[in-house]
Order: structure tokens, then C-alpha cells, then sequence
């Protein structure tokens, strides 16, 4: 998955949108007003930090060592780094992101959620 890639499929969820509140390298993408995915789409390896169930979170940890990591500066029970420099099949990647969003959705206040359910 291409950096460019990467970011299309983040906007491509109902709501998404790229914000650069940390600085002008760091891509956040909120749902909103809430963070589901974070990358520096210029670094090498690109990685994202997504957020994830906590059991699944270790689950992949050790399913995908050095690829999937504890969530760099983050919450490490609910927030995994991903390695997104083709070893990861780009379906998972897609799946993780996809989880991170939904995770996200999910926690928003019931009318919120409806909202975003409308089109």
C-alpha cells in the first residue's frame, strides 16, 4: 500500500477527514472530531497507528511480530503501530484500518452514530 493509497482509503469512510494538528508531516484522520488513524505518509517504513480491541491488539502483536507493534505514543492496550511497507498483505492493513474506524464509530454518542448512518 502506497502513501497515497493509504491516505484515500482512510478519507474513503463515511465522515473521514485529514486533519494536521500536531504539525504538517503528521496526518490525522478523524471521524468526527475523533482520531482512527495516524501516520507521517512521508516516513519510511510508512506506518499508521490504529485503534484496536485490546484482545485483538495483542493477538496480532504476536501474529505479526515487528510488523504490528504497541501503539507508538499511544494508549498500548487500545492502539497498535502498523507497518505498511508491503509485508503486511494489504487486505489486513485495509481490514485494520477499516476495525479502527469502526471501533471509533461505535464509541460516538447515539446521535452522532445516526447521523452518519443517513446519507
Amino acid at each position: 500500500m502506497t502513501p497515497e493509497e493509504l491516505r484515500s482509503f482512510c478519507l474513503s469512510f463515511n465522515a473521514a477527514v485529514e486533519d494536521f494538528p500536531f504539525n504538517p508531516e503528521l496526518s490525522v484522520f478523524k471521524v468526527l472530531g475523533k482520531l482512527f488513524a495516524l501516520t507521517s505518509l512521508d516516513a519510511r517504513p510508512l506506518t499508521v497507528n490504529l485503534k484496536c480491541a485490546p484482545e485483538d491488539a495483542v493477538r496480532l502483536r504476536g501474529e505479526y511480530p515487528g510488523l504490528i507493534i504497541p501503539g507508538w505514543h499511544m494508549n498500548k492496550r487500545h492502539w497498535n503501530t502498523v507497518t505498511v511497507d508491503g509485508e503486511l498483505p494489504d487486505r489486513l492493513v485495509r481490514e485494520l484500518i477499516e476495525d479502527s474506524y469502526d471501533l471509533v464509530v461505535a464509541g460516538l454518542p447515539r446521535a452522532e452514530r445516526l447521523r452518519l448512518d443517513r446519507p
